[in-house]
């Protein structure tokens, strides 16, 4: 596969390009980059550079909430232990002792920040999702947690003299020399490209849920940042585990609108085209049992009663709470002619939340020096096979502080710009408009490497997206055909790690490998442009 895809996605000599040095480059806008690029410029000079905008990321459109210890009935030990759980074998222990241990600090930052979080007679109000055993996730204005972190954070970030924001730009590539990242190259909005370099470049772009039809992600989760990492030199691991979110909103002229896990926690219960409960037959804790677990529940359910759908039911709640606790999730569902107060919702699951991506260690640092990844786009080893519900932004937060406290310790680059250059052989380029490309691809995915997997199909996916790669040129100008060349990178390691992994763990689910073998299994697949792929020892 390594062959198919190039070091670099254009042919540049650095020495051509404009030059732009700073200390600490920051790549995306969610919490990982607005909480990283806060922390780095009390004493850095740093760049921020955003594909839109602050406010066009994942954590903008989180619902359910933040997961912290809070409660004095709850403890690191017992969060621990449910995100081991979840996690189904493949959690490094020590990075979830970091993420349950300075969670709860991280979050009381967040606060200082700005963040206001739902409040119950004087007290943080906690909730409950799937597979948490205690109340622990914080959660503002309803269901509407992620907008109020971002917002907080934009308002704080927007004031800072240390920070320079660069809206609707694109990096394109990393630039590395000798082992070492020296910054990346970047498109203006106008086209014009510019080296940028710096002292450390931290990754922070989130997911890859455009690879899917049907995701809950916004249309900048293109897996831009594993894809330059990965062409880059950087480990991508767990590639395979994909989270679907099992309730998405499914009814015609409606967007897939996620409906929050803390409905569900909240007593919500999910039934049938039939009006039948069935979460029983597949889970002792029914409608709270682990997404992966829900996610295929329902698609089994879907497929006995050949419906596009099932229903989420919360009407035994009362108008007056739904509206309180549910206040964008309630107004969305009544411009599509649904009352979440009286209706049951349709719903269906939808790509979420990607485990995998580059490999990092306990400083949020990769193999390549000067390298960094945080948030979504990173694999540190806490959400094993399948996330811990409100997990993620917690980690962002925790991994956010420990890169920059990483960063400090390391000497300045020199200024002068590197001897890279690039230049590659072309070929007749695909006369097939992106639009139609980057939906063939999607399907490729559903199809092939959705919520079940078997070889022949896996093979199919994967032979489907080399020949795909095999007639993609790569001198590209648009933007939306570098987010094509990256999520064509990402697919092909998706599939590729699904298709090694013989056996079924957490989000990854083989038809023709049911069961879970911890005795060869129970280690973390690793991707690496020059080696190949191979398990973790």
């Amino acid at each position: 596969m390594a062959n198919q895809i190039p070091r670099y996605l254009i042919d540049f000599a650095l020495e051509d390009l404009e030059q732009v040095h700073t200390d600490v480059i920051v790549i995306g806008a969610g919490i990982a980059g607005l909480y990283t690029a806060i922390q780095a410029s009390r004493d850095q000079r740093v760049l921020m550079i955003t594909k839109k905008s602050l406010f066009d990321s994942n954590t903008r459109y989180a619902q359910g909430g933040i997961a912290a210890v809070f409660a004095d009935d709850d403890s690191p030990a017992y969060h621990r232990q449910d995100t081991l759980i979840a996690g189904a074998g493949l959690c490094d222990a020590e990075a979830v002792n970091v993420l349950v241990h300075e969670g709860p600090a991280g979050v009381q930052e967040l606060i200082r920040m700005g963040a206001s979080f739902d409040e119950e007679n004087g007290a943080i109000a906690l909730t409950r999702e799937g597979a948490h055993s205690h109340r622990r996730i914080l959660h503002a204005n309803g269901d509407a947690t992620g907008y109020e972190i971002v917002r907080a954070l934009a308002d704080r970030i927007q004031q800072l003299e240390q920070v320079t924001i660069w809206d609707d730009h694109f990096v394109i590539d990393l630039v590395t020399e000798e082992g070492e990242c020296c910054g990346a190259i970047v498109q203006r909005a106008d086209g014009k490209r510019v080296f940028v370099s710096g002292k450390a470049t931290v990754i922070c772009s989130g997911g890859t849920g455009q690879l899917y039809r049907y995701t809950t992600n916004p249309e900048v989760a293109t897996g831009d940042g594993i894809a330059m990492a990965y062409r880059a030199g950087a480990y991508i691991q767990d590639m395979e585990f994909i989270q679907f979110h099992p309730t998405v909103l499914s009814y015609p002229g409606a967007p897939r609108f996620l409906i929050s896990e803390a409905v569900r926690g909240e007593g919500a219960c999910l039934r049938n085209i039939r009006g039948e409960r069935f979460m029983e037959k597949y889970h002792p804790q029914l409608e709270l049992a682990p997404r992966d677990v829900v996610a295929r529940a329902i698609l089994s359910e879907m497929e006995a009663t050949k419906s596009t759908f099932v229903y989420l039911d919360i009407t035994h709640e009362t108008e007056a709470m739904v509206k309180h606790r549910f206040p964008t999730i309630y107004e969305t569902c009544l411009q599509y002619g649904l009352d979440l107060t009286s209706d049951w919702i349709p719903v269906s699951p939808a790509a979420h939340y990607m485990m995998g991506g580059i490999k990092t260690d306990l400083w949020g640092e990769t193999n390549i020096r000067r390298l960094f990844a945080c948030g979504e786009v990173s694999s540190t080893g806490v959400h094993g096979a399948n996330r811990l519900a409100s997990n993620s932004l917690s980690e962002a937060i925790v991994y956010g502080k420990r890169i920059v406290e990483r960063i400090a310790g390391l000497e300045p680059r020199a200024e002068a710009c590197p001897h890279a250059a690039h230049q590659r052989d072309h070929h007749e380029p695909c006369i097939q408009p992106m639009v139609e490309r980057r939906l063939k691809l999607q399907k490729v995915m559903v199809r092939y490497v959705g919520l079940r997997r078997h070889a022949e199909g896996l093979m199919k996916g994967l032979g489907e997206l080399k020949r795909q790669a095999a007639v993609f040129d790569m001198r590209l100008a648009k933007r939306e055909e570098y987010e094509f060349a990256n999520m064509l990178v990402c697919a092909m390691l998706v599939a590729e790690s699904a298709l090694w992994r013989e056996e079924s763990r957490g989000a990854h689910a083989r038809e023709d490998f049911p069961e879970r073998h911890d005795e060869t299994w129970c280690k973390h697949t690793l991707l690496h442009r020059e080696y190949g792929i191979t398990r973790s020892e």
